[in-house]
C-alpha cells in the first residue's frame, strides 16, 4: 500500500469520504416519464415529478389559481426517473478490492431502485437516508446501464394498503376520529411521508413524488492508487481512492452524569459524545479520534474507538467521549437571555492510529454547549405554598438550569416541494422570528423533520445551523401527527432507522431543545378510550408507540434533550420509568400543557375562555394572506373578491375530508374570518371593488393579530399567577402557499400584520389590558421576562378619536423575575372612563419605558372600551412625506387613525422598523401633532423588485374600510 499522510477537511453538501470517488448523481442526463409512457420529458435531480413537469410545460405553475385541483391527475400516475449511468461506467475500473456505495438522502416515497439492469431495493420512508453496495451490479452489468427509480403513486399505495385483509381497521365516523382527514383521507397513517402532502387545513395536496434530496455513487478501495477522474466527479474532493465512507457523525454534548429523569448538574465536566456510523472495505483493529476546539486552545489525546470491520453492508457505529471541566467553554443561550455561543469542533478519525499509513478523516462541525430541561415533575408543596402556584405538575423549560418563558410560533414546511426551497427563504422566516422577539420555534410533527444544514445528509438549506446561529430553540418532533397508527413489524421496522437517523443529525444543534413523539395524538387517543367498547385496544397501542417505543430510541440516541410523547400532553406520572399520565390527575390541579382554538368570535377577547395552562404550545386565528399575494397567484379581475371562487378554493378550512372541489366546507372558514371582521371592526366596503378586497385582507389579518396578542398578554401574565404559565407557541409562523392559513409570514416572506403584532408583544418588557365585561373590571398589567427585577414608569393617557388628550397618569413599577406589576385596576365605566364620554367615544394609550439587559425598553398598546365596528372615528387624513433610505413619516392631519399601516409595493420583500430604535414598527394608532417615521428595510434576496418607487407604497387605516 501506498503511504501516504493526509487529511481531507469536507465542509461542502458531499458524503464525508476519505480520499474517496465520489459521483454526484445529479451530473447524470435524468428522464421522467409517466407509467403508460405518453409522457417522457427531461428530469433532474434532486426533484419532483411536478417541478419537472412545470419545468417542462406540461403543467403549469401548481400554485397558480385552480391547479391544485387541475393537476391532480399528476398524483394519480405512477413516475419513472432514469438516468444512464454511462458517464460514470467509462471511468469505472474494475478492481476486487473495491466498492461502490449508491447513497440517497431522500426518496418521496415509494419506489423500486434498479442499477444497471439488477433490482436493488423497494423503499417507502421520505425520511430515511439509503446505502446500497452496487459493487457487483458494476461488474456484471445487466440488461441496460441505467439508473432508475420507479416511484408508485403514494394515494394509490395507502389505498392498497388499507384493502389488505391484515389492515388494522380504524373507525371514522361522526362520533369517533381516529384520523383528521384533509383531501387525500385514511391513508396517512400507513406512509412514512410529510402528513400535509395529503393536505391540510392551511395548504394544498400536491401528494408529491421524486428523489427530492442529493444523490452520490462513491467508490471506496482498500488501495490508495490514483483514480483517472470522471469530468464530472464531485468539486473540491481527491480524486483518489479510499477505505471509509462516513455515513454519519452524531455530536452530543451533555453534562457528567445527565439523564432524562434527574437535573443535571450544572458544575459538573462536560462529555462530548461522538459516535461514527462508518463503511469500510478495510478492516482496520485500532482506530482512534482526537477532538480539537482550536478557540479554546483544547486538543484531546488520541481516544481509542472499538475495531472497524470490513463491511460496507451496514454500517458499523462506534464512539467516543471526551470530557471537558464546566469553567472552560462558554455555554450557549437563546438570544435574548445571553449569547449564542458556538464553537468549531474539529473530529479527526484516523482509521490505523497513527501507525505507519494513514488516512485521517478530520471533519469541523459546529456546536455549543448548553443544558436543556423539560421540568414535568410535580410542585412541592413548598413552592405551591410560597409562590402561591396552583398545585400540579410543572411544565416548562430551564437552560442551563434557569427556567424561562418561551416565545414563538410553529414552523410548517416552507414550501409544498422540499427540492426547491429557497435558503434565503428559509434564512428570512428564522430571521424574522428573531427580529419579533420569538425565542422558540416548535417544527410541527406532521411536515418534515427540518435539516440540519445545506451541507449535511442532503439537507440542501440550514435550518438549524441556522437556529443555532440565531439563538433560537427548536422544540424537534418525530413525524407522527392527527391520526392513531397501526402498530406492526412493517411500521417499526421503518420507523426505527428514521428515528435514529434523525436524532443523531440533530444532537449536534444546541437550538435542539426536546423531542416530541408526535402531534395531537394523545387527545385523540383518550376521546377514542373512552368512546369505543374497544378503545382500550387503541389506547394500547398508543402507551407502545409514543411511550415505550420511541422513548426507549430517542433516548438510546441522545443524553441532552428531553422527550415527551406528544406536542399537547397531560403529561406525566412518572419520568423514570416513563409513565404517561393521560386522565390520572387530581380536580383543579394542572398538568401539562394545552392549545386553544375557539373560531366564535364573539369569544375572541373573553378572557375567561382563553386556558389557565403551565404552557400554550399550539394557539391561532386564520387569516387571508394580502392582496399582493393574491396578485401572484390569482389570474382573472373577478377573482378578487372575498367569496370569489378561487379565492375559497383556497380557504382548506374546516378540511372537505374527501377530494370534493371547491372544499364544501370553506363557506365555514371564510364565515369565521368575516363575522369576526364584522364584530370587531368596521366592515369593508367601497366603490373600489379592489380596495375593498384590500381591506378585507388586511382586516382579517388586523383581528388575528389582534387576537393573538390579547392571547399572548394573557399566557405571558401567567408566568406571575397560580398556572405559572412559562410558554406561549402561536399557530404558525410561516405559509406554505398563497391562500387562507393561520401564519404570520406570507408565503412570499412578507410579514403580516400578526408579525408585528408579535414584535410589540414578544418584547422583553410590555404593558397590556386585560378587560373582564361581565364586571367591567380594566386591569392594566407591566409583564417581564427577565431574569432580574426591572424598574420602569408607565403612562396612561385617554384620548377621544378626534385626537384629544384627555388625561394622563404616569405610575412607577418594579418587576420582579418573571412576574406583573399592577399599573391599573378600575371597575365599572364610571370610574374607568372619562368623566362624561362613552366608550364608543375613547380609547386608551398605555406606554411603558423601563431599563432591561442594560438597554432602555419601551412598550405600547391600545384599549378601545367598545368595538371599533362601533367607534365614532375621524377621518385621520394622513399625509406622508417620503425621506431617503425609504423613510416614511405619517401625519394624521384630521382624526386618530387606528390601526395605521404601511405596505411596500408588489415583488418586494422586506419590512418596516422604527429608524431610531431599529424595533420592527407597523399598525399602529397614528395621533395628530405626534407624527410616526418608519423606514422600509428591503431584503435584496427575495426582492424581484430591487428598486420599488417611494410612490407605490401604501398607507391604509380602518377608516379605508369604508372610505377610499
Amino acid at each position: 500500500m501506498l503511504s501516504l499522510s493526509l487529511r481531507v477537511l469536507v465542509s461542502s453538501c458531499l458524503p464525508l469520504v476519505a480520499l474517496g470517488q465520489v459521483f454526484n448523481l445529479s451530473e447524470l442526463q435524468w428522464t421522467l416519464k409517466n407509467e403508460n409512457g405518453s409522457i417522457v420529458i427531461p428530469g433532474a435531480l434532486p426533484s419532483q415529478a411536478h417541478l419537472d413537469l412545470y419545468k417542462a410545460g406540461v403543467i403549469n405553475n401548481p400554485l397558480l389559481g385552480i391547479n391544485e385541483y387541475t393537476e391532480r391527475w399528476v398524483i394519480n400516475d405512477n413516475w419513472t426517473y432514469t438516468a444512464d449511468l454511462s458517464p460514470f461506467m467509462q471511468n469505472y475500473k474494475k478492481d476486487a478490492s473495491e466498492k461502490t456505495l449508491l447513497v440517497f438522502y431522500g426518496i418521496d416515497t415509494i419506489a423500486n431502485i434498479t442499477f444497471a439492469g439488477h433490482p436493488v431495493a423497494w423503499v417507502n420512508n421520505q425520511f430515511r437516508r439509503y446505502v446500497y453496495d452496487v459493487s457487483e451490479y458494476l461488474s456484471s452489468p445487466g440488461s441496460d446501464n441505467n439508473l432508475t427509480v420507479a416511484l408508485e403513486s403514494a394515494w394509490y399505495y395507502g389505498m392498497n394498503v388499507t384493502e389488505m385483509p391484515d389492515a388494522e381497521y380504524f373507525p371514522d365516523t361522526a362520533t369517533v376520529t381516529t384520523i383528521d382527514n384533509f383531501e387525500y383521507p385514511n391513508v396517512r397513517q400507513w406512509i412514512r411521508k410529510v402528513d400535509d402532502d395529503f393536505g391540510w387545513d392551511w395548504g394544498p395536496a400536491f401528494v408529491p413524488s421524486g428523489i427530492y434530496k442529493p444523490a452520490y455513487l462513491v467508490t471506496l478501495s482498500e488501495s490508495a492508487s490514483e483514480y483517472e477522474a470522471p469530468a464530472s466527479a464531485a468539486p473540491g474532493l481527491p480524486h483518489s481512492s479510499s477505505s471509509i465512507f462516513v455515513d454519519e457523525t452524531s455530536i452530543d454534548i451533555y453534562k457528567y452524569g445527565q439523564n432524562s429523569s434527574a437535573a443535571p448538574d450544572q458544575t459538573a465536566d462536560w462529555v462530548v459524545n461522538v459516535t461514527f456510523g462508518l463503511r469500510s472495505v478495510a478492516a482496520y483493529e485500532h482506530p482512534s479520534v482526537t477532538l480539537s476546539i482550536p478557540e479554546l486552545k483544547l486538543t484531546s489525546q488520541p481516544l481509542p474507538l472499538d475495531a472497524i470491520p470490513a463491511s460496507v453492508d451496514e454500517a458499523t457505529y462506534v464512539s467516543v467521549t471526551w470530557t471537558i471541566p464546566d469553567s472552560i467553554p462558554e455555554r450557549w443561550y437563546p438570544y435574548d437571555l445571553g449569547t449564542p455561543k458556538l464553537y468549531n469542533l474539529t473530529v479527526a478519525l484516523d482509521p490505523l492510529s497513527g501507525q505507519g499509513s494513514s488516512e485521517v478523516i478530520s471533519q469541523t462541525i459546529t456546536t455549543g454547549f448548553r443544558t436543556i430541561q423539560l421540568l414535568q415533575t410535580p410542585y412541592s408543596s413548598e413552592e405551591v405554598a410560597a409562590r402561591g402556584i396552583t398545585p400540579g405538575d410543572q411544565w416548562h423549560f430551564a437552560v442551563n438550569g434557569k427556567a424561562f418563558y418561551s416565545k414563538g410560533t410553529n414552523i410548517i414546511p416552507f414550501d409544498p416541494f422540499y427540492s426547491r426551497i429557497k435558503p434565503d427563504a428559509v434564512r428570512w422566516v428564522l430571521e424574522s422570528a428573531v427580529k419579533s422577539g420569538q425565542n422558540m420555534l416548535r417544527v410541527w410533527g406532521g411536515g418534515i423533520y427540518q435539516p440540519s444544514d445545506a451541507a449535511t445528509a442532503g439537507g440542501m438549506y440550514d435550518f438549524y445551523a441556522l437556529c443555532d446561529e440565531l439563538g433560537i430553540m427548536a422544540w424537534s418532533e418525530l413525524i407522527f401527527s392527527d391520526t392513531l397508527y397501526p402498530i406492526n413489524d412493517f411500521l417499526l421496522e421503518s420507523v426505527e432507522p428514521e428515528v435514529r437517523q434523525n436524532v443523531r443529525r440533530i444532537n449536534r444543534h444546541p437550538s435542539n431543545v426536546q423531542w416530541a413523539g408526535g402531534n395531537e395524538i394523545e387527545g385523540m387517543v383518550m376521546s377514542v378510550n373512552t368512546s369505543l367498547t374497544n378503545g382500550t385496544h387503541y389506547l394500547d397501542e398508543f402507551v407502545y408507540l409514543f411511550q415505550d417505543y420511541l422513548h426507549d430510541i430517542v433516548l438510546s440516541e441522545t443524553k441532552s434533550v428531553p422527550y415527551t410523547d406528544c406536542s399537547t400532553t397531560h403529561g406525566v406520572l412518572s419520568l423514570d420509568p416513563y409513565v404517561l399520565r393521560f386522565a390520572n390527575g387530581t380536580p383543579g390541579y394542572i398538568y401539562g400543557n394545552t392549545e386553544r382554538y375557539n373560531y366564535d368570535a364573539t369569544q375572541a377577547f373573553n378572557l375567561s375562555t382563553y386556558p389557565v395552562s403551565r404552557f400554550v404550545n399550539e394557539f391561532g386565528f386564520h387569516s387571508m394572506p394580502s392582496f399582493y399575494s393574491w396578485e401572484e397567484v390569482l389570474e382573472s379581475p373577478e377573482d378578487f373578491a372575498f367569496n370569489s371562487t378561487v379565492v375559497v378554493s383556497r380557504d382548506h378550512h374546516p378540511p372537505a375530508g374527501n377530494l370534493s372541489w371547491p372544499n364544501p366546507n370553506a363557506p365555514q372558514g371564510q364565515y369565521q374570518m368575516s363575522s369576526a371582521v364584522e364584530l370587531w371592526l368596521p366592515t369593508p366596503g367601497t366603490s373600489d371593488a379592489n380596495q375593498t378586497f384590500a381591506q378585507w385582507c388586511w382586516s382579517t389579518q388586523l383581528f388575528q393579530s389582534m387576537n393573538m396578542v390579547a392571547e399572548i398578554a394573557w399566557y405571558r401574565r401567567g408566568a406571575g399567577m397560580g398556572e405559572n404559565n412559562l410558554g406561549s407557541l402561536v399557530w404558525q409562523l410561516n405559509d406554505i402557499w398563497q391562500g387562507v392559513s393561520w401564519a404570520a409570514i406570507e408565503y412570499s416572506g412578507r410579514w403580516k400584520v400578526l408579525q408585528y403584532g408579535m414584535a410589540t408583544v414578544y418584547s422583553p418588557v410590555i404593558i397590556n389590558s386585560f378587560w373582564m365585561p361581565e364586571n367591567e373590571t380594566l386591569t392594566i398589567l407591566a409583564t417581564s421576562d427577565r431574569w432580574e427585577t426591572v424598574d420602569g414608569t408607565a403612562q396612561l393617557t385617554w384620548y377621544d378619536w378626534s385626537g384629544n388628550a384627555l388625561n394622563t397618569s404616569k405610575t412607577d413599577f418594579a418587576i420582579p423575575t418573571l412576574n406583573n406589576s399592577l399599573i391599573f385596576e378600575g371597575t365599572g365605566f364610571d370610574t374607568i372612563l372619562p368623566s362624561g364620554y362613552n366608550s364608543t367615544d375613547v380609547w386608551l394609550l398605555m406606554n411603558l419605558t423601563a431599563q432591561a439587559d442594560g438597554k432602555t425598553v419601551t412598550s405600547e398598546q391600545y384599549f378601545t372600551p367598545a368595538s371599533l365596528a362601533d367607534a365614532t372615528l375621524v377621518d385621520p387624513e394622513i399625509a406622508v412625506t417620503t425621506g431617503d433610505d425609504y423613510t416614511f413619516t405619517l401625519s394624521a392631519k384630521g382624526g386618530v387613525a387606528a390601526w395605521a399601516w404601511l405596505d411596500h409595493p408588489y415583488g418586494t420583500v422586506g419590512y418596516f422598523v422604527d429608524p431610531t430604535s431599529g424595533v420592527p414598527t407597523n399598525g399602529f394608532y397614528l395621533i395628530p401633532g405626534i407624527d410616526r417615521t418608519v423606514q422600509f428595510v428591503l431584503s435584496p434576496e427575495l426582492s424581484t423588485v430591487q428598486s420599488p418607487d417611494a410612490s407605490d407604497f401604501v398607507v391604509r387605516s380602518l377608516w379605508n374600510n369604508t372610505h377610499i
